[in-house]
Protein backbone atom coordinates (compact mmCIF):
# COMPACT_ATOMS: atom_id res chain seq x y z
CA UNK A 1 0.00 0.00 0.00
CA UNK A 2 1.45 3.32 -1.15
CA UNK A 3 0.31 5.03 1.42
CA UNK A 4 1.90 8.46 0.37
CA UNK A 5 0.13 8.72 -2.69
CA UNK A 6 -3.24 8.29 -0.54
CA UNK A 7 -2.35 11.32 1.66
CA UNK A 8 -1.27 13.37 -1.43
CA UNK A 9 -4.74 12.98 -3.19
CA UNK A 10 -6.60 13.04 0.00
CA UNK A 11 -4.82 16.70 0.72
CA UNK A 12 -5.92 17.43 -2.77
CA UNK A 13 -9.29 16.74 -1.93
CA UNK A 14 -9.42 18.46 1.42
CA UNK A 15 -7.76 21.70 -0.30
CA UNK A 16 -10.77 21.57 -2.90
CA UNK A 17 -13.01 21.54 -0.26
CA UNK A 18 -11.90 24.25 1.45
CA UNK A 19 -11.81 26.25 -1.64
CA UNK A 20 -15.42 25.18 -2.14
CA UNK A 21 -16.15 26.47 1.52
CA UNK A 22 -15.42 30.31 0.22
CA UNK A 23 -18.23 30.71 -1.74
CA UNK A 24 -20.45 30.13 1.26
CA UNK A 25 -18.13 32.24 3.02
CA UNK A 26 -19.15 34.58 0.29
CA UNK A 27 -22.76 34.21 0.85
CA UNK A 28 -22.56 33.95 4.50
CA UNK A 29 -20.38 37.94 3.96
CA UNK A 30 -23.24 38.99 1.93
CA UNK A 31 -25.90 38.70 4.13
CA UNK A 32 -24.32 39.70 6.96
CA UNK A 33 -24.94 36.60 8.85
CA UNK A 34 -23.59 34.94 11.98
CA UNK A 35 -22.53 32.40 10.55
CA UNK A 36 -18.82 33.94 9.27
CA UNK A 37 -16.91 33.20 11.83
CA UNK A 38 -17.69 29.31 11.19
CA UNK A 39 -16.74 29.23 7.78
CA UNK A 40 -13.57 31.17 8.16
CA UNK A 41 -12.64 28.60 11.12
CA UNK A 42 -14.10 25.81 8.85
CA UNK A 43 -11.82 26.49 5.81
CA UNK A 44 -8.92 27.58 7.79
CA UNK A 45 -8.97 23.85 9.00
CA UNK A 46 -9.63 22.16 6.13
CA UNK A 47 -7.10 24.07 4.19
CA UNK A 48 -4.34 22.94 7.15
CA UNK A 49 -5.04 19.25 7.05
CA UNK A 50 -4.96 19.32 3.21
CA UNK A 51 -1.64 21.13 2.81
CA UNK A 52 -0.50 18.13 5.41
CA UNK A 53 -1.39 15.68 3.11
CA UNK A 54 -0.08 17.72 0.09
CA UNK A 55 3.47 17.30 1.99
CA UNK A 56 3.25 13.59 1.50
CA UNK A 57 5.65 12.23 -1.02
CA UNK A 58 3.90 8.65 -3.42
CA UNK A 59 6.31 5.75 -3.67
CA UNK A 60 6.01 5.39 -6.95
CA UNK A 61 3.17 7.16 -8.32
CA UNK A 62 0.97 4.46 -9.04
CA UNK A 63 -2.82 4.16 -8.15
CA UNK A 64 -3.71 0.21 -7.98
CA UNK A 65 -7.20 -0.61 -6.42
CA UNK A 66 -5.73 -0.76 -3.16
CA UNK A 67 -4.94 2.93 -3.30
CA UNK A 68 -7.86 3.67 -5.15
CA UNK A 69 -10.85 1.75 -2.85
CA UNK A 70 -8.95 3.73 -0.11
CA UNK A 71 -8.90 7.21 -1.58
CA UNK A 72 -12.48 6.60 -2.25
CA UNK A 73 -13.88 5.34 0.55
CA UNK A 74 -11.42 7.82 3.08
CA UNK A 75 -11.94 10.39 0.62
CA UNK A 76 -15.93 10.72 1.13
CA UNK A 77 -15.72 10.37 4.93
CA UNK A 78 -13.06 12.83 5.08
CA UNK A 79 -15.21 15.01 3.13
CA UNK A 80 -18.11 14.62 5.30
CA UNK A 81 -16.04 14.75 8.35
CA UNK A 82 -14.71 18.46 7.48
CA UNK A 83 -17.57 19.35 5.81
CA UNK A 84 -19.53 19.52 9.08
CA UNK A 85 -17.70 21.78 10.36
CA UNK A 86 -19.65 24.93 9.41
CA UNK A 87 -22.54 23.12 11.31
CA UNK A 88 -20.74 22.63 14.46
CA UNK A 89 -19.38 26.01 14.65
CA UNK A 90 -22.52 27.79 13.78
CA UNK A 91 -24.47 26.18 16.55
CA UNK A 92 -26.87 24.88 13.54
CA UNK A 93 -26.73 21.24 14.91
CA UNK A 94 -25.54 20.41 18.37
CA UNK A 95 -23.96 17.20 17.78
CA UNK A 96 -21.01 15.77 15.79
CA UNK A 97 -23.45 12.99 14.77
CA UNK A 98 -26.37 15.14 13.35
CA UNK A 99 -23.66 17.51 11.74
CA UNK A 100 -21.88 14.83 10.15
CA UNK A 101 -25.42 13.13 8.86
CA UNK A 102 -26.53 16.27 7.79
CA UNK A 103 -23.02 16.26 5.52
CA UNK A 104 -23.13 12.75 4.20
CA UNK A 105 -26.75 13.05 3.50
CA UNK A 106 -25.45 16.35 1.30
CA UNK A 107 -22.26 15.09 -0.52
CA UNK A 108 -23.94 11.76 -1.09
CA UNK A 109 -26.83 13.82 -2.58
CA UNK A 110 -29.57 12.19 -0.15
CA UNK A 111 -31.09 15.18 1.63
CA UNK A 112 -32.76 14.03 4.68
CA UNK A 113 -32.54 16.28 7.20
CA UNK A 114 -31.52 16.92 11.08
CA UNK A 115 -32.62 20.58 10.93
CA UNK A 116 -36.06 20.62 12.06
CA UNK A 117 -36.55 24.24 11.25
CA UNK A 118 -34.87 24.92 7.89
CA UNK A 119 -36.31 28.53 7.34
CA UNK A 120 -34.62 30.08 10.45
CA UNK A 121 -31.01 28.85 9.50
CA UNK A 122 -28.69 31.77 8.28
CA UNK A 123 -28.31 31.96 4.48
CA UNK A 124 -24.65 31.21 4.01
CA UNK A 125 -25.35 27.14 6.07
CA UNK A 126 -28.63 27.19 3.93
CA UNK A 127 -25.89 27.81 0.99
CA UNK A 128 -23.25 25.05 2.28
CA UNK A 129 -26.07 22.62 2.40
CA UNK A 130 -27.37 22.93 -0.90
CA UNK A 131 -23.75 23.12 -2.45
CA UNK A 132 -22.50 19.93 -0.69
CA UNK A 133 -25.40 18.54 -3.02
CA UNK A 134 -23.98 19.76 -6.17
CA UNK A 135 -20.20 19.00 -5.46
CA UNK A 136 -21.20 14.95 -4.01
CA UNK A 137 -23.59 15.32 -7.30
CA UNK A 138 -20.98 14.18 -10.06
CA UNK A 139 -18.69 13.27 -7.62
CA UNK A 140 -16.23 15.03 -5.67
CA UNK A 141 -13.56 12.29 -6.59
CA UNK A 142 -14.18 12.74 -10.02
CA UNK A 143 -13.62 16.52 -10.12
CA UNK A 144 -10.20 15.64 -8.15
CA UNK A 145 -9.56 13.70 -11.52
CA UNK A 146 -9.98 16.73 -13.45
CA UNK A 147 -6.69 18.01 -11.90
CA UNK A 148 -4.65 15.04 -11.04
CA UNK A 149 -2.25 15.24 -13.80
CA UNK A 150 -1.29 18.28 -12.07
CA UNK A 151 0.04 16.23 -9.42
CA UNK A 152 1.83 13.27 -11.65
CA UNK A 153 -0.67 10.79 -10.26
CA UNK A 154 -2.63 8.19 -12.30
CA UNK A 155 -6.59 8.19 -11.51
CA UNK A 156 -8.05 5.59 -13.92
CA UNK A 157 -8.70 3.87 -11.14
CA UNK A 158 -9.85 5.96 -8.87
CA UNK A 159 -12.39 6.70 -11.75
CA UNK A 160 -13.53 3.26 -11.75
CA UNK A 161 -14.11 2.84 -8.16
CA UNK A 162 -15.68 5.82 -7.70
CA UNK A 163 -18.46 6.43 -10.73
CA UNK A 164 -21.64 4.84 -10.41
CA UNK A 165 -23.05 1.97 -12.84
CA UNK A 166 -21.71 -1.55 -13.30
CA UNK A 167 -19.76 -0.52 -16.25
CA UNK A 168 -17.86 3.22 -16.34
CA UNK A 169 -16.72 4.44 -19.49
CA UNK A 170 -14.16 7.48 -20.63
CA UNK A 171 -15.84 9.89 -23.10
CA UNK A 172 -12.29 10.44 -24.31
CA UNK A 173 -9.18 8.35 -23.87
CA UNK A 174 -7.63 10.09 -21.01
CA UNK A 175 -9.44 9.89 -17.51
CA UNK A 176 -9.06 13.52 -16.72
CA UNK A 177 -10.48 15.23 -19.65
CA UNK A 178 -13.59 12.71 -19.89
CA UNK A 179 -14.13 14.45 -16.14
CA UNK A 180 -14.02 18.14 -17.45
CA UNK A 181 -15.92 17.07 -19.97
CA UNK A 182 -18.67 15.55 -18.05
CA UNK A 183 -18.46 18.70 -15.70
CA UNK A 184 -18.71 21.05 -18.50
CA UNK A 185 -22.16 19.59 -19.40
CA UNK A 186 -22.82 19.97 -15.46
CA UNK A 187 -22.44 23.28 -14.97
CA UNK A 188 -24.05 24.38 -18.38
CA UNK A 189 -27.08 22.14 -17.20
CA UNK A 190 -27.22 23.68 -13.71
CA UNK A 191 -26.50 27.23 -15.73
CA UNK A 192 -29.86 26.61 -17.36
CA UNK A 193 -31.92 25.90 -14.44
CA UNK A 194 -30.52 28.78 -12.17
CA UNK A 195 -32.29 31.28 -15.06
CA UNK A 196 -35.18 28.81 -15.65
CA UNK A 197 -36.62 29.14 -12.41
CA UNK A 198 -35.40 32.79 -11.53
CA UNK A 199 -37.53 33.44 -14.49
CA UNK A 200 -40.58 31.68 -12.89
CA UNK A 201 -40.05 34.00 -10.18
CA UNK A 202 -38.11 32.55 -7.31
CA UNK A 203 -35.40 34.27 -6.36
CA UNK A 204 -31.68 34.20 -7.29
CA UNK A 205 -30.74 32.79 -3.93
CA UNK A 206 -33.61 30.48 -4.21
CA UNK A 207 -32.85 29.51 -7.60
CA UNK A 208 -29.03 28.83 -7.09
CA UNK A 209 -29.70 26.72 -4.02
CA UNK A 210 -32.69 24.75 -5.64
CA UNK A 211 -30.37 24.07 -8.74
CA UNK A 212 -27.60 22.58 -7.01
CA UNK A 213 -29.86 20.13 -5.13
CA UNK A 214 -31.94 19.38 -8.12
CA UNK A 215 -28.33 18.82 -10.48
CA UNK A 216 -27.05 16.52 -7.97
CA UNK A 217 -30.45 14.78 -7.23
CA UNK A 218 -29.87 15.88 -3.54
CA UNK A 219 -32.95 17.56 -2.53
CA UNK A 220 -32.39 20.09 0.22
CA UNK A 221 -34.73 23.24 0.12
CA UNK A 222 -34.45 26.35 1.84
CA UNK A 223 -38.16 25.84 2.53
CA UNK A 224 -39.64 23.40 5.64
CA UNK A 225 -42.06 22.47 3.13
CA UNK A 226 -39.76 21.85 0.78
CA UNK A 227 -40.79 22.67 -3.00
CA UNK A 228 -44.30 22.35 -2.28
CA UNK A 229 -43.80 26.01 0.15
CA UNK A 230 -43.21 28.14 -2.98
CA UNK A 231 -46.90 27.23 -4.26
CA UNK A 232 -45.12 27.72 -7.86
CA UNK A 233 -46.67 25.76 -10.68
CA UNK A 234 -44.07 26.52 -13.27
CA UNK A 235 -41.02 26.41 -10.60
CA UNK A 236 -42.22 22.94 -9.68
CA UNK A 237 -42.58 21.78 -13.94
CA UNK A 238 -38.78 23.14 -13.89
CA UNK A 239 -37.23 21.17 -11.23
CA UNK A 240 -39.34 18.51 -12.38
CA UNK A 241 -37.98 18.24 -16.23
CA UNK A 242 -33.63 19.09 -15.04
CA UNK A 243 -34.71 16.00 -12.02
CA UNK A 244 -35.53 14.04 -15.20
CA UNK A 245 -32.40 15.41 -17.15
CA UNK A 246 -29.93 15.19 -13.95
CA UNK A 247 -30.51 11.47 -13.57
CA UNK A 248 -30.05 10.75 -17.54
CA UNK A 249 -26.36 8.83 -18.36
CA UNK A 250 -24.48 12.22 -18.78
CA UNK A 251 -22.56 9.90 -21.64
CA UNK A 252 -25.55 10.89 -24.22
CA UNK A 253 -25.27 14.48 -23.94
CA UNK A 254 -21.57 13.96 -25.15
CA UNK A 255 -23.81 12.57 -28.01
CA UNK A 256 -25.93 15.08 -28.48
CA UNK A 257 -23.36 17.74 -27.75
CA UNK A 258 -21.44 16.09 -31.18
CA UNK A 259 -24.98 15.92 -32.89
CA UNK A 260 -25.69 12.67 -32.53
CA UNK A 261 -29.35 13.04 -31.97
CA UNK A 262 -30.33 9.51 -32.43
CA UNK A 263 -28.39 8.08 -29.77
CA UNK A 264 -30.57 9.44 -26.86
CA UNK A 265 -33.31 7.37 -28.10
CA UNK A 266 -31.09 4.66 -29.05
CA UNK A 267 -30.03 3.97 -26.32
CA UNK A 268 -32.14 1.03 -24.03
CA UNK A 269 -31.48 2.20 -20.71
CA UNK A 270 -33.06 5.67 -21.22
CA UNK A 271 -35.97 4.53 -23.32
CA UNK A 272 -36.77 1.88 -20.16
CA UNK A 273 -36.34 4.89 -17.54
CA UNK A 274 -38.35 7.18 -19.77
CA UNK A 275 -41.04 4.47 -19.78
CA UNK A 276 -41.20 3.82 -16.01
CA UNK A 277 -41.37 7.18 -15.32
CA UNK A 278 -44.26 7.81 -17.26
CA UNK A 279 -46.03 4.53 -15.91
CA UNK A 280 -45.53 4.98 -12.82
CA UNK A 281 -47.03 8.83 -12.65
CA UNK A 282 -49.51 7.33 -15.12
CA UNK A 283 -50.76 4.70 -12.39
CA UNK A 284 -50.11 6.80 -9.01
CA UNK A 285 -52.03 9.70 -11.07
CA UNK A 286 -55.16 7.35 -11.80
CA UNK A 287 -54.72 6.23 -8.11
CA UNK A 288 -54.77 9.79 -6.52
CA UNK A 289 -57.32 11.12 -8.71
CA UNK A 290 -60.65 10.83 -7.19
CA UNK A 291 -59.33 12.20 -3.97
CA UNK A 292 -58.19 15.70 -6.07
CA UNK A 293 -61.76 16.14 -6.39
CA UNK A 294 -61.35 16.54 -10.54
CA UNK A 295 -58.49 18.89 -10.46
CA UNK A 296 -56.73 16.84 -13.71
CA UNK A 297 -53.89 19.80 -13.81
CA UNK A 298 -52.84 19.77 -10.52
CA UNK A 299 -52.99 15.55 -10.64
CA UNK A 300 -50.58 15.49 -13.82
CA UNK A 301 -48.28 17.87 -12.01
CA UNK A 302 -48.17 16.09 -8.59
CA UNK A 303 -47.88 12.69 -10.01
CA UNK A 304 -44.84 13.33 -12.33
CA UNK A 305 -43.07 15.59 -10.05
CA UNK A 306 -42.99 13.00 -7.19
CA UNK A 307 -42.47 9.98 -9.03
CA UNK A 308 -39.48 12.22 -10.84
CA UNK A 309 -38.77 12.90 -7.51
CA UNK A 310 -38.39 9.52 -5.84
CA UNK A 311 -37.06 7.51 -8.76
CA UNK A 312 -34.30 10.54 -9.57
CA UNK A 313 -33.59 10.13 -5.66
CA UNK A 314 -33.63 13.83 -5.24
CA UNK A 315 -36.53 13.48 -2.42
CA UNK A 316 -38.14 17.25 -3.17
CA UNK A 317 -41.70 17.09 -2.04
CA UNK A 318 -44.51 19.01 -3.71
CA UNK A 319 -47.36 17.53 -1.22
CA UNK A 320 -47.39 15.45 1.73
CA UNK A 321 -47.82 11.50 -0.10
CA UNK A 322 -48.33 9.59 2.78
CA UNK A 323 -52.04 10.46 2.54
CA UNK A 324 -52.45 9.30 -0.97
CA UNK A 325 -53.75 5.58 -1.46
CA UNK A 326 -51.77 3.01 -0.50
CA UNK A 327 -51.30 1.86 -4.25
CA UNK A 328 -49.25 5.40 -4.50
CA UNK A 329 -47.60 4.54 -1.61
CA UNK A 330 -46.25 1.20 -2.51
CA UNK A 331 -44.97 2.47 -6.35
CA UNK A 332 -42.93 5.24 -4.74
CA UNK A 333 -41.45 2.98 -1.81
CA UNK A 334 -40.48 0.45 -5.02
CA UNK A 335 -38.81 3.35 -6.86
CA UNK A 336 -36.38 4.48 -4.28
CA UNK A 337 -34.73 1.10 -4.69
CA UNK A 338 -34.81 1.48 -8.79
CA UNK A 339 -32.50 4.62 -8.79
CA UNK A 340 -31.72 6.98 -12.06
CA UNK A 341 -29.08 5.75 -15.18
CA UNK A 342 -26.14 5.28 -14.77
CA UNK A 343 -23.46 7.59 -15.43
CA UNK A 344 -25.95 10.14 -14.16
CA UNK A 345 -26.14 12.09 -10.73
CA UNK A 346 -29.08 9.40 -9.34
CA UNK A 347 -28.53 6.78 -6.67
CA UNK A 348 -30.29 3.54 -6.17
CA UNK A 349 -29.44 0.31 -8.07
CA UNK A 350 -29.64 2.25 -11.42
CA UNK A 351 -31.66 1.56 -14.66
CA UNK A 352 -29.34 -0.03 -16.55
CA UNK A 353 -29.14 -3.03 -13.85
CA UNK A 354 -32.81 -3.53 -13.48
CA UNK A 355 -33.12 -4.37 -17.31
CA UNK A 356 -29.99 -6.51 -17.11
CA UNK A 357 -31.82 -8.06 -14.25
CA UNK A 358 -35.28 -8.34 -16.43
CA UNK A 359 -33.23 -9.77 -19.17
CA UNK A 360 -31.85 -12.34 -17.13
CA UNK A 361 -35.28 -13.73 -16.10
CA UNK A 362 -36.58 -13.86 -19.69
CA UNK A 363 -33.66 -15.75 -20.73
CA UNK A 364 -33.86 -17.91 -17.96
CA UNK A 365 -37.37 -18.39 -18.34
CA UNK A 366 -36.68 -19.26 -22.27
CA UNK A 367 -33.79 -21.40 -21.33
CA UNK A 368 -36.83 -23.91 -19.67
CA UNK A 369 -38.16 -24.77 -22.57
CA UNK A 370 -35.07 -24.68 -24.55
CA UNK A 371 -32.00 -25.60 -22.19
CA UNK A 372 -29.63 -25.95 -25.10
CA UNK A 373 -30.12 -22.87 -26.31
CA UNK A 374 -27.41 -20.10 -25.87
CA UNK A 375 -28.81 -16.58 -26.00
CA UNK A 376 -26.40 -13.74 -24.82
CA UNK A 377 -28.18 -10.96 -22.96
CA UNK A 378 -27.81 -7.89 -25.82
CA UNK A 379 -28.16 -4.05 -24.49
CA UNK A 380 -28.56 -2.27 -27.51
CA UNK A 381 -26.48 -3.32 -30.40
CA UNK A 382 -24.16 -5.07 -27.80
CA UNK A 383 -23.88 -8.28 -26.03
CA UNK A 384 -23.48 -8.03 -22.11
CA UNK A 385 -20.25 -10.24 -20.59
CA UNK A 386 -21.53 -12.66 -18.31
CA UNK A 387 -19.38 -11.61 -15.76
CA UNK A 388 -21.32 -8.30 -16.14
CA UNK A 389 -24.37 -10.27 -15.68
CA UNK A 390 -22.71 -11.92 -12.56
CA UNK A 391 -21.52 -8.93 -11.26
CA UNK A 392 -25.29 -6.86 -11.09
CA UNK A 393 -26.98 -10.27 -9.87
CA UNK A 394 -24.17 -9.88 -7.05
CA UNK A 395 -24.55 -6.35 -6.10
CA UNK A 396 -28.21 -6.42 -6.27
CA UNK A 397 -28.54 -9.44 -4.03
CA UNK A 398 -25.54 -7.63 -1.51
CA UNK A 399 -27.87 -4.65 -1.55
CA UNK A 400 -31.27 -6.19 -0.85
CA UNK A 401 -28.83 -8.30 1.79
CA UNK A 402 -27.78 -5.11 3.27
CA UNK A 403 -31.27 -3.24 2.93
CA UNK A 404 -32.60 -6.80 5.17
CA UNK A 405 -30.26 -6.04 7.51
CA UNK A 406 -30.22 -2.61 8.32
CA UNK A 407 -34.09 -2.12 8.44
CA UNK A 408 -33.73 -5.27 11.32
CA UNK A 409 -31.12 -3.48 13.36
CA UNK A 410 -33.06 -0.14 13.36
CA UNK A 411 -36.08 -2.21 14.72
CA UNK A 412 -33.69 -2.54 17.62
CA UNK A 413 -34.13 1.25 18.01
CA UNK A 414 -37.75 1.69 18.71
CA UNK A 415 -38.79 2.51 15.14
CA UNK A 416 -41.32 0.73 13.64
CA UNK A 417 -41.40 -1.52 10.44
CA UNK A 418 -42.57 0.58 8.00
CA UNK A 419 -40.35 3.52 9.20
CA UNK A 420 -37.36 1.24 9.71
CA UNK A 421 -37.94 0.00 5.87
CA UNK A 422 -38.55 3.09 4.22
CA UNK A 423 -35.62 5.07 5.85
CA UNK A 424 -32.96 2.40 5.20
CA UNK A 425 -34.35 2.73 2.07
CA UNK A 426 -34.61 6.46 1.34
CA UNK A 427 -31.05 6.53 2.77
CA UNK A 428 -29.00 3.98 0.89
CA UNK A 429 -31.01 4.54 -2.25
CA UNK A 430 -30.02 8.39 -1.38
CA UNK A 431 -33.59 9.37 -1.60
CA UNK A 432 -34.13 11.16 1.45
CA UNK A 433 -37.82 11.39 2.92
CA UNK A 434 -39.11 8.10 3.74
CA UNK A 435 -42.41 7.10 5.73
CA UNK A 436 -43.60 6.91 9.04
CA UNK A 437 -41.43 8.79 11.15
CA UNK A 438 -39.17 9.81 8.62
CA UNK A 439 -42.01 10.78 6.02
CA UNK A 440 -42.08 13.49 3.48
CA UNK A 441 -43.97 16.54 6.19
CA UNK A 442 -41.06 15.10 9.56
CA UNK A 443 -37.40 14.80 9.66
CA UNK A 444 -34.68 12.29 11.13
CA UNK A 445 -34.09 15.23 13.74
CA UNK A 446 -35.70 12.67 16.61
CA UNK A 447 -34.11 9.62 15.74
CA UNK A 448 -31.39 7.96 18.34
CA UNK A 449 -27.73 9.10 17.94
CA UNK A 450 -26.86 5.35 16.81
CA UNK A 451 -29.83 5.32 14.45
CA UNK A 452 -28.35 8.27 12.70
CA UNK A 453 -25.03 6.76 12.54
CA UNK A 454 -26.29 3.49 11.49
CA UNK A 455 -27.98 6.05 8.14
CA UNK A 456 -25.15 7.49 7.83
CA UNK A 457 -23.65 4.44 6.82
CA UNK A 458 -26.32 3.37 4.48
CA UNK A 459 -25.90 6.63 2.80
CA UNK A 460 -22.57 6.34 2.14
CA UNK A 461 -22.86 2.72 1.23
CA UNK A 462 -25.48 3.46 -1.33
CA UNK A 463 -22.96 6.41 -2.90
CA UNK A 464 -20.20 4.77 -3.31
CA UNK A 465 -22.23 1.51 -4.30
CA UNK A 466 -21.29 -0.52 -1.54
CA UNK A 467 -17.53 -1.94 -2.24
CA UNK A 468 -15.45 0.54 -1.68
CA UNK A 469 -16.31 1.41 1.36
CA UNK A 470 -17.02 -2.76 2.49
CA UNK A 471 -13.45 -3.16 1.30
CA UNK A 472 -11.57 -0.95 3.99
CA UNK A 473 -13.51 -3.28 6.31
CA UNK A 474 -12.40 -6.14 5.38
CA UNK A 475 -8.62 -7.50 7.10
CA UNK A 476 -7.66 -8.67 3.71
CA UNK A 477 -7.66 -5.43 2.63
CA UNK A 478 -5.22 -4.43 4.83
CA UNK A 479 -2.95 -7.42 4.52
CA UNK A 480 0.38 -6.97 2.14
CA UNK A 481 -0.02 -8.10 -1.26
Amino acid sequence: MDYGIVLRVLGFLLIIEAGSMLLPLGVALYYGGPDIGAFAVAILVTAAAGIAGLRCKPTNGVVRYREAFMIVGLGWLLASGFGSLPFLLAGTLPSVADAFFETVSGFTTTGATVISNIEVQPYGILFWRSFTHWLGGMGIIVFTLAVLPALGLGSMRIFQAESPGPTPTKLVPRVDQTAKLLYGIYIALTILQMIALKITGMSWFDSITHTFATMGTGGFSTRNASVGGFGNAASEWVIAIFMFAAAVNFSLYYGLIHRKWSALFKDEEFRFYGAMVVGAALLVGISIFDSYKGQLGKVVRDAFFQVVSIVTTTGFITVDYEKWPELSKMILFFLMFVGGCAGSTGGGLKQVRILLIFKAIKRKLYKLMHPKAVIPIVLGDSPVPEETVDDVLVFTLFYLLIFAVMSMLLLTQGLDAVSSMSAVAATMGNVGPGFGLVGPTTSYADLTTLTKIMLSICMLLGRLEIFPLVALAMPNFWRKA
